[in-house]
C-alpha cells in the first residue's frame, strides 16, 4: 500500500489544471475541478474536500470493480453473439464505455431487502449495465434478451422492457423521455409514504430535448422530492453529438437553473461518480429533496447492436450502414477507450494495496467465467410459446386466442 504523501500522484486527464504549491494544495483543487487522481489511502486524511470512496471497505471497492467487469463481459459477450450466431435473437444498446457510472451510482443504493425498502432505479437505453449494478440476475437476463421463457419476465420484455422488483429494478421504458417522469412519481410515493427510500433514473444527453427532462426537474424541486437524475451525457444522441439540440456544454448547468443541487463528474472513474451519488442519495434520504448528476462519458460501441464491431474484439468503428455515414470520428472513440472505466478502477485499487495486478487479472478471469456460463446457461432454456403473450393482458384470466379475418 501507498502510505506517504510523497506517493506520486497519477495523471489528471485534465491538463489545464493550474500548477499548485503544494501536494494537499494540488489535491484539493483536482478533486473541486474534478479532475480524477489517484493517491495513497492515508494520504487523503490530510485534505480538507471528502472523497468518500476512499473510506470504503477493500470487500465494497472489490465489488464495485466486479460489477463493471461484469457488465463489460456481458456486453462484449452479447456483441460476439450478435455477430457471430445466426440462432440469436436478443440484441442490445450497449452500455461498454459507460460502466462505471452505474456501478458508482447504485452501490449507494439498497439493492436487497424487503421490496418496500428498496431503492429504485429507472432506465430507459442501454438498461443491460443499469440492471446488473443493480444486482439482477445475470442468467435469467440473459434468456430475456433472447426471448427464452425462463427469462426474467418471461421472455417478453426483452433489452427494452427489462425489469426487477426483487432487487428495485423499475426497468427500463424503451423511449426517450418517459422514465425521469416516472421515476419522480416513485420519488413522490417514497415521500408521502414517509418512506426514506430514493428513486434514481439513468437518461442520456438526448432527454435534455424533451420535455419529460424540465417537467421533471420543475416537479422534484416543487415537491422536494427525493430524486437522483443520473444525465448518462455520451455526448451522443442517436447519431447526432448534443450540441445539436442542447446550448449547455453542462447540461448539469440546466438542472442548477433550477435551483438543484447539481454536479458534472468524470463518468470513466467510478470513484468519482460513487462520491458524488453518496452525496445526494444522503440529501435524499434525509428530506434534501432531489440532486442532478451529469457524468461525462462514452460509449464503445455503435448506438444500437454490432455494426462496425468484429468478434473478440472490443467497440465499433468506421461505417455504420444505420447510420448511413461514420458519424463520429474514429480517433475521439479510441480516445476515450484510453480512459477506460475498467483501467481506472484497475490502477486505483492497486495504487490503494486493495489488490495487485495479479488478483485483479484473477477477478477478471472469475468474471469472464461467470459471464460465460451465464450465455451458456440462458441461450439453452426453451423460447417462449406465441400463444403465452395472451397471457398476463388481465390481471386475472386470459385472453381467448381467435383468429382474425
Amino acid at each position: 500500500m501507498h502510505d506517504t504523501a510523497d506517493t506520486p500522484v497519477a495523471e489528471t486527464g485534465c491538463e489545464d489544471v493550474p500548477a499548485s504549491n503544494s501536494r494537499r494544495g494540488f489535491l484539493k483543487l483536482a478533486a473541486l475541478t474534478g479532475a480524477a487522481v489517484s493517491v495513497g489511502r492515508r494520504a487523503w486524511g490530510q485534505m480538507e474536500v471528502p472523497y468518500y470512496a476512499h473510506d470504503l471497505p477493500d470487500e465494497k471497492l472489490i465489488d464495485m470493480y466486479r460489477t463493471i467487469l461484469r457488465i463489460r463481459w456481458h456486453e462484449r459477450t452479447q456483441a460476439d453473439q450478435m455477430l457471430t450466431n445466426p440462432d440469436y435473437r436478443g440484441y442490445n444498446h450497449f452500455y461498454a464505455g459507460q460502466e462505471a457510472v452505474a456501478t458508482g451510482v447504485c452501490a449507494n443504493l439498497r439493492n436487497s431487502g424487503p421490496r418496500d425498502q428498496l431503492d429504485l432505479v429507472y432506465s430507459s437505453h442501454r438498461p443491460s449495465g443499469h440492471a446488473i449494478a443493480k444486482g439482477v440476475d445475470i442468467p435469467k437476463m440473459v434468456a430475456e434478451m433472447d426471448f427464452r421463457a425462463t427469462g426474467m419476465n418471461g421472455g417478453y420484455g426483452a433489452e427494452m422492457h427489462i425489469a426487477d422488483p426483487d432487487v428495485g429494478f423499475a426497468g427500463a421504458d424503451g423511449m426517450i423521455g418517459p422514465a425521469p417522469v416516472i421515476a419522480s412519481g416513485s420519488a413522490f410515493a417514497f415521500r408521502a409514504r414517509g418512506s426514506d427510500q430514493v428513486a434514481v433514473v439513468f437518461a442520456g444527453d438526448g432527454n435534455y430535448a424533451a420535455p419529460h427532462f424540465h417537467s421533471t426537474l420543475n416537479n422534484a424541486k416543487l415537491l422536494d422530492l427525493p430524486l437522483i437524475y443520473v444525465c448518462e451525457n455520451n455526448l451522443y444522441h442517436q447519431y447526432a453529438h448534443y450540441s445539436l439540440s442542447c446550448p449547455h456544454e453542462d447540461i448539469a448547468s440546466a438542472a442548477a437553473a433550477y435551483g438543484i443541487p447539481s454536479r458534472t463528474v468524470d463518468g470513466q472513474d467510478v470513484m468519482q461518480v460513487y462520491n458524488a451519488a453518496k452525496e445526494a442519495v444522503e440529501r435524499a434520504r434525509a428530506g434534501g429533496g432531489p440532486s442532478f448528476i451529469e457524468a461525462k462519458t462514452y460509449r464503445y460501441y455503435n448506438h444500437w447492436g454490432a455494426p462496425g464491431a468484429k468478434e473478440g474484439e472490443l467497440g465499433a468503428f468506421g461505417y455504420d450502414p444505420l447510420a448511413i455515414t461514420s458519424f463520429r470520428p474514429e480517433r475521439e472513440l479510441r480516445e476515450w477507450m484510453q480512459r477506460d472505466p475498467v483501467d481506472i478502477c484497475r490502477r486505483v485499487l492497486v495504487d490503494w494495496g486493495v489488490t495487485d495486478e495479479a488478483g485483479a487479472a484473477d477477478i477478471e478471469k472469475e468474471v469472464k467465467a461467470e459471464i460465460e456460463a451465464a450465455f451458456e446457461w440462458g441461450l439453452s432454456q426453451p423460447l417462449c410459446n406465441p400463444e403465452d403473450g395472451l397471457k398476463h393482458v388481465f390481471a386475472e384470466g386470459t385472453v381467448p386466442a381467435r383468429q382474425f379475418g
